[in-house]
């Protein structure tokens, strides 16, 4: 049954604000399965640079492909020619509340750094997220940029791999990434909540963990699980 409509939020940035402050990844995800949308989990390897990292904003999809050198002048596309290949003009392209989505390459190199790290906190962006690893872990922990990745790896992609394109649609492991659909990432993964389906997702959480507190207080109090479930419908 649909969630009831309120206006919890009229922004994008109160939206986000709202997810990062009232919801966690567990919970929406819980939503979303009831929805029937079952397949919003990105795999458990990415993982964020610093346990308090959340990331809460619209995806910016990048795609990412295997190369071998750093430019090639004989190369039979402009991407080849191009160091980094189209990272660069992606990266600046990078709005408010938008989060960087990588995917496509080999987990051979770094897709993430410093550098990319202090050029998005000046655009607004919210965060980076990538199938592959990042790297200069001290300076993005300094700048507290919300970065999930596979992990750390100082290899870097420049004679390794390119951006190929961005702002489309693109797949980490079955899961599609549009642009504009929300990204939400906390210490438990990151998901993927369809556009279409953001406002009853995000209200049905809302409701769901106003439930879950009012479980926590009756077991608190002595209500077996089994009461619990029956009374409120949450576990």
């Amino acid at each position: 049954m649909a969630a009831k409509t309120t206006k919890t939020w009229k922004t994008d940035a109160e939206l986000f604000r709202l997810l990062r402050k009232k919801l966690f990844t567990a919970v929406v995800g819980d939503v979303l399965d009831h929805m029937g949308l079952r397949r919003q989990f990105l795999p458990p390897a990415i993982q964020p640079l610093d346990t308090a990292m959340i990331v809460a904003g619209r995806a910016m999809p990048v795609l990412e492909a295997d190369y071998y050198t750093f430019s090639d002048d004989a190369s039979q596309t402009e991407v080849g020619k191009r160091p980094f290949g189209l990272m660069l003009e992606a990266l600046d392209d990078l709005k408010t509340d938008e989060v960087y989505v990588a995917t496509g390459g080999t987990p051979r190199y770094a897709m993430w750094g410093e550098l990319m790290s202090t050029r998005a906190t000046h655009l607004g962006a919210a965060g980076a997220v990538m199938s592959g690893y990042s790297r200069d872990t001290k300076g993005i922990l300094a700048i507290g940029f919300p970065t999930f990745s596979y992990g750390r790896y100082a290899q870097d992609q420049g004679y390794r791999g390119k951006v190929v394109d961005f702002r489309v649609p693109v797949e980490i492991e079955s899961v599609s990434i549009r642009p504009g659909d929300i990204v939400f990432g906390d210490l438990d993964g990151v998901l993927i909540v369809p556009k279409e389906a953001e406002r009853e997702a995000i209200e049905r959480a809302l409701e769901k963990v106003a439930g879950e507190n009012a479980v926590r207080k009756a077991i608190e109090k002595g209500m077996s699980t089994v009461e619990a479930f029956r009374k409120f419908g949450v576990m």
